[in-house]
């Protein structure tokens, strides 16, 4: 069966000398040294003293601040998560209740679409797929990616998608930074009467982003977690990503409440391998400020690595996780299925693959 990996993942354990183990995830597998080595260091601390864990792994966030390496709080930001499932299952509490409660149970996120080979080429199959995934789960949240250097395609897929969802559709953008000012202010003028929630990274940077706010009102979101350049330049309207690449669950609380505090939108990322997104689920729970829906790749999954995974959304929801900590367990004869493909074919790159859509690359083995 023919299907569109995630991209490759680092699944993490933290063990402690009471029998608990956390689980948590890291974006790539290119920081696997790093985590050991900082598991090395964290060995007889106390799990459940994140901030003092922190400090022995992270430099001063200062010094962080000056430096283009993230490797360090990603790799610490993904053993993090593993902190908190392990305090949750320390003391019998889901993650959220140890945010302060949940503001809602159940969570909503967008159904992906796009062009992908052997499934939707052309625009009346983009639509019939949409139309399947509103038929057959609920689906009225929709969000993908439409730019294959033919923005008059992009056009037109949207066109048929508002004239077939109707108007009460959610239809959401990404370009992955794909498109030049000129084409995208084009692009997002002829796209702007059809209603588009959001469009994501149209341009590469934030300054093209500013210049294209001025002939567009299609609010826009980013995967660059830089929000004090989304307040100075006042684009982008919301900010994407995941809860590593910000150091954790702790860090991220403490950005998502900046962002509330300068009135930026926040949700969270795809494309994880079931841990992350327990963490999104929790931390989607107790954030009221989290009111967009998230990204998923959900229905192009087809394995990940927790017991009854993947996640599926029904009428646009998923429920949060039942259970302490993260709510969550592995499932192990998947983790060694997917550890074989990696170990047999190689890790698979973060980004989709333009001379191939709706694949991601597979990167050579060192």
């Amino acid at each position: 069966m023919d299907y569109t990996p995630v991209p490759s993942k680092l699944v993490i354990e933290v063990e402690t000398d009471a029998g608990i183990v956390g689980l948590g995830e890291a974006p790539s597998t290119d920081m696997c040294s790093v985590v050991l080595a900082m598991g090395l260091r964290l060995v007889g601390f106390d799990p459940l003293d994140i901030a003092a864990c922190e400090e022995r792994c992270v430099p001063p966030w200062q010094i962080i601040q000056n430096t283009d390496d993230s490797t360090t709080v990603k790799a610490f930001g993904s053993i993090e998560i593993a902190l908190w499932d392990i305090r949750g299952k320390a003391w019998n509490a889901p993650v959220y209740e140890l945010l302060g409660g949940a503001v809602r149970r159940e969570i909503p996120f967008t159904e992906y679409f796009g062009f992908r080979q052997k499934h939707e080429m052309t625009p009346d199959e983009v639509v019939e797929y949409c139309l399947r995934m509103r038929a057959e789960h609920g689906s009225t949240y929709f969000e993908g990616k439409l730019s294959l250097g033919d923005p008059r395609l992009e056009v037109e897929t949207v066109r048929k998608m508002r004239e077939t969802l109707g108007p009460d559709a959610m239809i959401r953008l990404d370009a992955n930074m794909q498109y030049s000012l000129s084409t995208a202010r084009r692009l997002l003028s002829e796209l702007e009467p059809f209603n588009i929630r959001n469009y994501e990274d149209p341009v590469a940077t934030f300054e093209e982003l500013r210049a294209l706010r001025q002939h567009s009102a299609i609010p826009f979101s980013t995967h660059v977690p830089d929000i004090r350049r989304t307040v100075s330049l006042g684009v982008p309207d919301s900010i994407v990503t995941n809860f590593a690449v910000l150091g954790g669950i702790a860090r991220t609380i403490r950005f998502i409440g900046a962002c509330e505090a300068m009135g930026v939108g926040f949700w969270c990322y795809s494309g994880e391998a079931g841990i992350a997104t327990a963490a999104y689920l929790h931390v989607s729970a107790a954030m009221p400020w989290i009111v967009e829906p998230s990204q998923s790749l959900f229905r192009w999954q087809l394995a990940d690595v927790i017991d009854g995974g993947p996640f599926r959304q029904r009428n646009n929801v998923v429920r949060v996780p039942g259970g302490p900590g993260l709510g969550v367990t592995l499932d192990r004869s998947s983790l060694e299925r997917l550890h074989q493909d990696f170990l047999n074919k190689g890790p698979v790159d973060h980004f989709q693959d333009p001379r191939r859509p709706g694949r991601f690359r597979r990167l050579p083995l060192a």
